[in-house]
C-alpha cells in the first residue's frame, strides 16, 4: 500500500514538486524539511538554532498530520552546511525524543541547501505495531 500525503497549502506549503511524505506499508518516508515558514512558505534564514527548531517542528507538523510522532521515527538524516553549528543542532534535535528512544540517524555536511537553509532533515518513521 502507498499513500502520498501532502499538508494543505495553509498549514505547510510544499516549495518544490514534491509531497510531505509517503507511506509505505508500515514505514513513513518524510520529505526533509527546511526552516519554512508554514505562513509564507520562505526558508527562514538566521541563527542555526531558529533554523533547527523550525525544521523540527515542521517534521512534527508532517509526523502529526500522518498519523506519527516522534516516538516513532527509526531513522534520520540530518544535513547541515557548517559543521561547527553541529553541537546547537544536536542539542535541539534531541530535545524532541523520548530519553532511551533516538532513531538511527546520518549527519551529513553538504555545501549547500535549498533555499540557502542550513540545516535540512528527512526521518523514517516506522508506524507498524509495537
Amino acid at each position: 500500500m502507498l499513500k502520498y500525503i501532502n499538508l494543505p497549502e495553509d498549514v505547510l506549503p510544499a516549495v518544490a514538486p514534491y509531497c510531505h511524505a509517503v507511506r509505505a506499508g508500515d514505514l513513513l518516508f518524510v520529505t526533509g524539511q527546511l526552516a519554512e515558514d508554514p505562513a509564507t512558505g520562505n526558508v527562514v534564514r538566521g541563527p542555526i538554532d531558529q533554523q533547527t527548531i523550525r525544521v523540527m517542528e515542521n517534521l512534527k507538523l508532517v509526523l502529526e498530520h500522518s498519523g506519527s510522532s516522534f516516538s516513532k521515527v527509526v531513522m534520520a538524516r540530518i544535513f547541515i552546511t557548517d559543521f561547527r553549528m553541529f553541537e546547537t543542532v544536536n542539542d535541539i534535535y534531541k530535545s524532541y525524543f523520548e530519553p532511551g528512544r533516538l532513531p538511527g540517524r546520518t549527519t551529513i555536511g553538504v555545501t549547500a541547501l535549498a533555499g540557502f537553509g542550513e540545516v535540512e532533515i528527512d526521518l523514517i518513521a516506522y508506524c507498524g505495531e509495537e
